[in-house]
């Protein structure tokens, strides 16, 4: 199982940067790659012209019936638009919203972010 993420600023890069697990990055002038096996999404909040490249990852070949879940990256200060690209795909892939943090995340967010990959690690492998 890999994270797959999105960054545009560098903040969620930094943030799987310290998860220390295989990941990929999706690329704003390429998303159609098929990843061919069970994956993590990690997204930023941002609106839907700048994250567009993250859906037409998920609907190329199989990588939409590889998403085991979202995760989402934003700033609190949004209020109800905090994580809303996130919550967003959850909905629309019918996919469970894993976790959230803010910004790059703190030493408690990739703690538990470690966790969530582990029990999605281990499900996996029965």
């Amino acid at each position: 199982m890999k994270i797959v993420f999105f960054s545009i600023t560098g903040q969620t890069r930094r943030f799987i940067n310290k998860i220390g697990h295989p990941s990929f990055e999706i690329d704003p002038t390429n998303p159609f790659v098929e990843l061919n096996e069970p994956y993590i999404l990690v997204v930023p909040t941002y609106e839907i012209g700048l994250t567009e490249s993250v859906n037409d990852f998920i609907e190329y070949k199989s990588n939409r019936e590889n998403i085991l879940g979202v995760v989402g990256g934003g700033n609190r200060n949004f209020a109800q638009l905090f994580i809303f690209t996130a919550k967003d795909i959850a909905t629309d892939y019918k996919v469970p919203l894993l976790y959230e943090f803010e910004f790059n995340g703190t030493e408690e967010d990739v703690l538990n972010m470690k966790k969530v990959v582990d029990e999605i690690d281990i499900k996996n492998v029965r």
